[in-house]
């Protein structure tokens, strides 16, 4: 069974930074992609950032020169790195794995961006 795990996210002033983690197990299929997807109060789920198995990367605008993704193969472990956050990053930060022709979810980590 596969299971995704997320952690890192918490509270923190603008401008500060964050690194969300995400730990797949029970993976025993080729991984096509990872990503991270977030979900703000009263709003649709949206991509925040992906890296295909070729280790090439897309990310939506409002993120792009803040947030960095990364990931670990070996580890089946897929990071986002969040530098300048702002208020409006608020949301709650989904994990993403395709593999096998399904899309795997996490159970989602929230972060909150206030003074």
């Amino acid at each position: 069974q596969v299971q995704l795990v997320e952690s890192g996210g918490g509270l923190v002033q603008p401008g500060g930074s964050l690194r969300l983690s995400c730990a797949a197990s029970g993976i025993t299929f080729s991984i096509n992609g990872m990503g991270w997807y977030r979900q703000a109060p009263g709003k649709q789920r949206e991509l925040v950032a992906t890296i295909t198995r070729a280790g090439y990367t897309n990310y939506a605008d409002s993120v792009k020169g803040r947030f960095t993704i990364s990931r670990d193969i070996p580890k089946s472990t897929v990071y986002l790195q969040m530098n300048s956050l702002k208020p409006e990053d608020t949301a709650v930060y989904y994990c993403n794995v395709l593999g096998g022709g399904v899309n795997y979810w996490g159970k989602g980590t929230l972060v909150a961006v206030s003074s």
